[in-house]
């Protein structure tokens, strides 16, 4: 991996995201052109809301594989550094990795198609749940890859399996993937992981119908913003004794993956993505000839992301997780909800002014760059391979 630091200053620079292949700039230079993102009206249900986002280009995907595409068919294999032995197909056993370390991860890409891996994507088991740390691109039939990651399961250190796995496909809420990409911090991290099982956990207890029985009532909100208002009608068909004890099930779980997965949980968040499923696959059926690639988040009324993709179908695979992840920071952010405006989102997605630039590479294989521009960062990941070379995956956030 060579990486460049670059501490450039980018004054006043428009730069969008989906940039022209290096070749048609300075050479080893991304070739900034501008942006032909459009929003549609929003997506409302109790604190989420969410701005599809089309566009009149793409690009064919089908060459990559995702890491839960790869996970489900055996053709990568992600493991604890040391526990590499019968995973590796073709090439012998390198000999230069030691014992299992918490940051740090080994990913063998046996598919003959390359693999995209999203920070914020969660792999579970071996001594530790870990979240993907940054977006990158790992080669087909790659040799061992070390994986930077950071726990999302603070103090257990015994290993569940050899090998990792997706779970349910769960992806870290914006919260926790912004302490993982920005931060680079495995503290901030864990506090953020624990704030978040906190009071997903105080939701429960505070969403828990009278103990005589019956269920929760339905109200508008999507979360309990420090305890002032219950969550939509989430748990209905659960008793206070039921959503009590989930209460205390995630109260005692170390795991991200595992509160996030508590029945009664998905039963909270299915209150809210399942409408707005619905409502998305209503308009994106309108709009057949829309090439949506991509969603602006806001959460009670304020932006916090943007997800964008290189294709209609790469969104897709990646939709279900996502819209998880939205629905968590929903029912974990607390604060009033206001009103947000197609303008106010419009304007985030259009401001691309950066004042520094961070790159990392490797050549032939991908670029990742980290934009910082006013109240805002951007990682835009572009693939440099020799058929593929556009701009993959970027993800933007408010400061």
């Amino acid at each position: 991996m060579k990486q460049l630091v670059l501490g450039a200053l980018l004054l006043a620079l428009p730069v969008a995201w989906m940039m022209a292949p290096a070749e048609a700039g300075t050479p080893g230079e991304p070739a900034p052109v501008a942006s032909d993102y459009k929003l549609l009206d929003p997506i409302t249900h109790g604190d989420l809301t969410v701005f599809p986002v089309v566009s009149a280009k793409t690009h064919d995907t089908n060459e990559f594989i995702t890491l839960d595409e790869g996970i489900r068919s055996g053709d990568v294999v992600v493991t604890e550094t040391g526990n590499l032995h019968g995973v590796m197909r073709r090439r012998p056993l390198p000999q230069n990795y030691g014992s299992a370390q918490v940051n740090q991860l080994v990913l063998v890409n046996n598919s003959t198609r390359p693999l995209i891996l999203l920070a914020g994507e969660i792999v579970t088991g071996g001594k530790q749940d870990r979240v993907v740390a940054k977006d990158r691109i790992v080669p087909a039939e790659s040799d061992p890859v070390d994986l930077g990651v950071f726990c999302v399961e603070p103090h257990r250190w015994v290993e569940r399996s050899t090998k990792f796995d997706t779970h349910a496909s769960v992806m870290a809420q914006p919260s926790v993937r912004k302490k993982a990409m920005v931060e680079k911090d495995q503290q901030q991290v864990w506090n953020e992981v624990n704030a978040a099982k906190t009071t997903i956990a105080d939701n429960l207890r505070a969403a828990a119908p009278p103990a005589s029985g019956g269920n929760v009532g339905s109200g508008s909100g999507g979360g309990v913003g420090g305890g002032a208002r219950a969550p939509s009608s989430g748990v209905i068909g659960y008793s206070s004794l039921q959503v009590n004890g989930a209460a205390a099930e995630v109260d005692s779980t170390s795991s991200y993956a595992v509160a996030r997965e508590n029945k009664v949980v998905q039963k909270q968040m299915e209150s809210i993505t399942e409408p707005m499923q619905k409502s998305y696959e209503s308009i994106i059926k309108q709009l057949r000839n829309q090439n949506a690639v991509g969603v602006v988040v806001a959460v009670k009324g304020r932006i916090v992301w943007a997800d964008l993709f290189a294709s209609h179908s790469l969104l897709n695979k990646y939709w279900p997780k996502l819209l998880q992840s939205y629905a968590a920071e929903a029912l974990t952010t607390p604060g009033d909800h206001r009103e947000v405006s197609i303008k106010e989102a419009q304007q985030f997605l259009d401001n691309w002014q950066a004042r520094h630039e961070t790159v990392d590479s490797e050549p032939g294989l991908y670029r990742q760059r980290e934009l910082v521009g006013d109240r805002f960062r951007a990682f835009e990941l572009t693939s440099l391979l020799p058929k593929a070379n556009f701009d993959v995956h970027l993800s933007k956030m408010a400061d």
